[in-house]
């Protein structure tokens, strides 16, 4: 029934991926990042950041801020993930910045590299250790940093390359670093209310704030519609006021064609070869 398709008349229902309750409420949430907004409007219910202990309390926008920044830039860290080492890129919000002009500067990028070692080696444990390299790119001659990761003995390079350095993602990862660097001083202290806890950095922080938010709440994660209720179902999915659909479209019919006859095929081979090509982009997986 291809023309269903090609004339746009199929639909997928988008059924919440979570249910929080508080109290009497309750709340049906599509997917992680919802979450993730609900939880950090809880978390900044009546909280303040004193910077050392006698600072005064950075609270309501400005702290939501910072919360913001930071929270964009760990999930930009988490998708990039895939081609640095977190670690790594977590190291570069905390030293100052690398321009990309002056990675024809030897001197300028040793010291640059120095710095992110020193930042790494407080990450150093009995099982993963890290030295940072500079590396000459002759065909466009210039220098860039390389992180062996050693872990468990066995090493492996990572070369942090100029288009990295020239995109949006530093220039995030940059910003952040400059709210941040020497924003926590000795005596720094998280509150909620009338709880509190000393922190010894912004991440801290907010772990603590996010651990806060889900005292007194129940979260209820949905992994099919199988496991609603026949009246959730309809609230949620079917009710045409509420519910969230997907157009389904092919923009490239032989490409669908191909990826079909992969994955349900009846030749094992290439499906095997797809799932071990993909494995470790899984984000989300539920067995």
């Amino acid at each position: 029934m291809r023309e269903l398709i090609e004339n746009g008349h199929i639909f997928i229902a988008q059924p919440p991926l979570y249910k929080v309750n508080r109290g009497k409420s309750e709340e049906y949430l599509k997917d992680d990042m919802a979450l993730t907004h609900y939880l950090t409007n809880k978390a900044l219910e009546d909280a303040s950041l004193h910077v050392n202990k006698d600072a005064p309390a950075i609270r309501g926008v400005a702290l939501e801020a910072l919360v913001r920044s930071f929270q964009e830039v760990s999930a930009m860290i988490d998708r990039l993930s895939l081609i640095y080492p977190p670690v790594v890129l977590k190291a570069m919000v905390y030293v100052e910045e690398l321009n990309p002009d002056l990675l024809v500067n030897l001197d300028g990028i040793k010291n640059w590299c120095n710095d992110i070692e020193a930042q790494l080696r407080s990450e150093e444990n009995g099982t993963h250790r890290y030295v940072v390299n500079v590396i000459e790119e002759s065909e466009r001659q210039i220098f860039l940093p390389s992180v062996d990761v050693i872990a468990h003995g066995v090493s492996q390079a990572y070369t942090i390359s100029r288009d990295f350095f020239s995109s949006n993602e530093y220039e995030s990862m940059v910003a952040l670093g400059y709210k941040l660097r020497g924003l926590i001083e000795d005596g720094a202290i998280i509150k909620r209310g009338d709880r509190e806890k000393q922190i010894s950095s912004f991440e801290d922080a907010l772990q603590w704030l996010m651990l806060e938010s889900r005292r007194g709440i129940n979260t209820q994660r949905y992994k099919g519609l199988g496991e609603m209720n026949p009246g959730q179902l309809w609230e949620t999915t079917m009710d045409p006021a509420n519910r969230r659909m997907l157009r389904v479209t092919i923009d490239d019919a032989i490409t669908a064609d191909q990826m079909f006859t992969t994955l349900m095929g009846d030749n094992v081979e290439p499906r095997r070869e797809f799932i071990d090509s993909n494995a470790l982009s899984v984000v989300n997986l539920d067995i």
